[in-house]
């Protein structure tokens, strides 16, 4: 069975690394420290068993599961016995305490080597102009040429898009890292990101898209120009 390790623990991949080098008929594929890591590599990679660690940042992994429609055969690996009850209401093949003994663990794959599981789920390849976003519990493709501009809220963001408005998890300076790759996002304040191509005036510290003024930063105006090629 090819094997798919996420974790966002390096220890604990280790851990089970090691397991899998020494159990014949398994053959680990990657290893990968959150779910969109995970969701980029389903796309690409058939993965026959998961070995799927609960808590971790963003995106947990019984929320994971949840998204995936046809996901393969799951096994999860946790230090916290109150997830239990999730996990085979999920319908996973087993459940590991961490720390994981090597005996627990084949335990758990000679189940997996019985149970019988749907196709794992091929999840499309994102194209290079999209992001996932985390909304409403979902993982949720977006383009990033239809994002107008961001709008800060403490730990949540607002994308203004073209079509909708919609309130994503995350920070401003994550969202500011993940866009900049496209070359037209600009940060014009703490509280603001935007898309250049749906700037339609500037008038001393405001700048205006569409309906929406939005503040420019002291800080911030100078690289602003620079991208307008104003200076």
């Amino acid at each position: 069975m090819t094997c798919l390790i996420i974790d966002d623990e390096i220890l604990a991949q280790d851990v089970i690394e090691h397991y899998l080098s020494r159990t014949e008929g398994l053959q680990l594929v990657a290893k990968c420290s959150n779910a969109l890591e995970a969701f980029a590599l389903l796309s690409k990679e058939e993965i026959d068993l998961i070995f799927l660690d609960i808590q971790m940042p963003e995106i947990n992994g019984l929320e994971f599961v949840k998204i995936l429609k046809h996901p393969p055969k799951i096994i999860l690996t946790t230090a916290y016995t109150e997830y239990a009850l999730d996990g085979y209401e999920l319908n996973v093949v087993d459940y590991l305490l961490k720390p994981v003994s090597f005996e627990r663990f084949l335990k758990a794959v000679d189940k997996a080597r019985m149970t019988r599981s749907a196709p794992a789920e091929k999840i499309p390849a994102p194209s290079s102009q999209d992001i996932f976003v985390k909304c409403d519990g979902k993982l949720v493709r977006v383009r990033a040429q239809d994002i107008r501009y961001v709008e800060g809220l403490k730990n949540y963001l607002i994308l203004h898009t073209t079509a909708r408005k919609m309130v994503v998890h995350g920070t401003m300076s994550n969202m500011e890292e993940e866009l900049g790759v496209f070359g037209h996002f600009v940060r014009i304040h703490k509280s603001y990101l935007v898309n250049k191509q749906y700037i339609t005036e500037i008038s001393g510290n405001m700048i205006r898209i569409e309906q929406a003024e939005l503040p420019i930063g002291g800080v911030y105006k100078p690289e602003l120009l620079k991208l307008l090629k104003v200076i």
